[in-house]
């Protein structure tokens, strides 16, 4: 399958792998939330270029960007905005926060107390903010990329479990390789040379936001075979029981996996399948994308931590245990 929709999208694919070197996992599951319309939770170390590639995304797209940075005295008006009473008027009038905005940055979301966190999320979740007793709809495109530092966990509030489930994937973001890095300096020394920053080419800019939803129509219109269905369904109702598949996971899960883990990992599955050029799904898209759409959703007992046992080695036994239908 080659559409000039899917030519475009891949072109933006190689200039965003061009500037975010050694992330292309990163750039990947950038581009299926777009296509998805879900949101991004992201964990990594500092200093992994999380806030350059959704800075770089949102440049090269028709959209317009706001970054937030989460802090322990950051209340829920600052994201969602607030009424501001103006004297010469004698009127309240609405002042947008930084959420009303096409793509955000939610920088280490996880520093802010808890009803900023349920600001943020109850906008993802529903797409509108409610203030002063009106309700205001969100920009059609819109996608939030929060980040988590793993390294620091003093002064923060954890996300509850049932709101991470807002979040369509949760990647964990790691050090790029040897070469990369070595590349790595070769462009912010190309950069700062050229005192251009990150410089968006004109042929980024052809990315349109109707371009955008032509082709999450091309992605909803896929192929998926009924079996590929039923296997989506059984691995996500595996997470719930998985002592049916591997006696030694009984009582390692106090919580599995919603249905709304099963709209999340069809819609990634479709993306990257589209993103990979062809006009069905099959299995191993859905186990690529498994582990970005589970880890998040999965509540594990004290079992599995006597074990050793995380979310991640639960999830790759299950790819393993759970049949292709």
């Amino acid at each position: 399958m080659s559409t000039p929709l899917h030519q475009q999208i891949m072109s933006l694919r190689s200039w965003l792998n061009e500037r975010i070197l050694g992330q292309e996992t990163l750039v990947d599951r950038l581009l299926v939330a777009v296509l998805a319309d879900g949101h991004l939770l992201v964990e990594g170390p500092p200093g992994l270029a999380k806030t350059r590639a959704v800075r770089a995304l949102a440049d090269s797209i028709d959209g317009d960007f706001s970054r937030i940075q989460f802090t322990p005295d950051l209340l829920p008006g600052d994201i969602t905005g607030t009424d501001i009473f103006v004297p010469s008027e004698s009127v309240f009038r609405f002042q947008p926060g930084p959420i009303f905005h096409n793509l955000v940055l939610a920088d280490e979301v996880n520093r802010a107390p808890a009803k900023v966190q349920a600001a943020l999320l109850e906008a993802m979740a529903e797409r509108q903010v409610s203030v002063g007793g009106q309700t205001r709809q969100l920009p059609r495109l819109f996608v939030v990329m929060a980040t988590q530092n793993p390294i620091e966990q003093e002064g923060t509030y954890p996300l509850p479990e049932a709101q991470l489930d807002r979040f369509l994937m949760h990647v964990k973001v790691g050090y790029p390789s040897i070469a990369a890095e070595r590349r790595i300096l070769e462009l912010v020394r190309s950069e700062d040379s050229a005192a251009a920053g990150i410089g968006i080419p004109e042929a980024a800019h052809c990315i349109s936001q109707e371009t955008l939803f032509a082709a999450r129509n091309e992605v909803l219109a896929l192929h998926q075979a009924d079996a590929v269905s039923e296997y989506i369904v059984q691995l996500v109702a595996a997470t719930r029981a998985p002592e049916r598949w591997a006696a030694d996971l009984e009582g390692c899960v106090r919580c599995g996996a919603s249905p709304r883990a099963s709209i999340s990992l069809e819609r990634c599955a479709r993306a990257l399948a589209w993103l990979d050029g062809r006009d069905f799904v099959n299995p191993d898209d859905v186990q690529a994308a498994a582990p970005d759409v589970l880890r998040h959703r999965l509540l594990l007992s004290f079992e599995a931590e006597a074990k050793g046992l995380d979310s991640d080695q639960l999830i790759s036994t299950l790819l393993l245990q759970v049949p292709v239908s």
